[in-house]
């Protein structure tokens, strides 16, 4: 587990501002929505949350940036998330269906049980 004071929610929009980062440099609230499949309103209530905990910031641009503390929670969570994928995969899972469950699991597995497939399956 890695986060009890925001809960799933709001570790995905964590993990989705990190993967458009990733692919499209500036994030703004449209791009998360779009990627979500949210409405805007969810995206504004979201980043107000995570703004007032201290997760996001956000520039005079409107550019949606991540804290210190944002940043290593988004890092975490998409690491999950991501050798989850992976792994699901290697075991012949398709591929939609291993992101759906390692969505899932990001949030829920302890840091010992992470750490150990980590370890066994790297």
């Amino acid at each position: 587990m890695i986060n009890l004071e925001l809960g799933k929610s709001k570790e995905d929009y964590l993990k989705a501002i990190l993967i458009l980062q990733k692919k499209i440099g500036n994030v703004h609230s449209v791009n998360v929505a779009e990627y979500m499949s949210v409405s805007k309103a969810s995206v504004s209530v979201a980043v107000k949350q995570l703004r007032n905990k201290g997760y996001l910031v956000v520039d005079e641009s409107g550019n949606l940036c991540f804290s210190q503390k944002g940043q290593k929670l988004a890092s975490q969570v998409y690491e999950r998330y991501d050798f989850l994928t992976k792994l699901f995969c290697q075991f012949g899972v398709p591929v939609e269906i291993a992101r759906k469950d390692a969505c899932l699991l990001e949030h829920d597995i302890s840091n010992e049980s992470f750490e150990r497939l980590k370890c066994v399956f790297a």
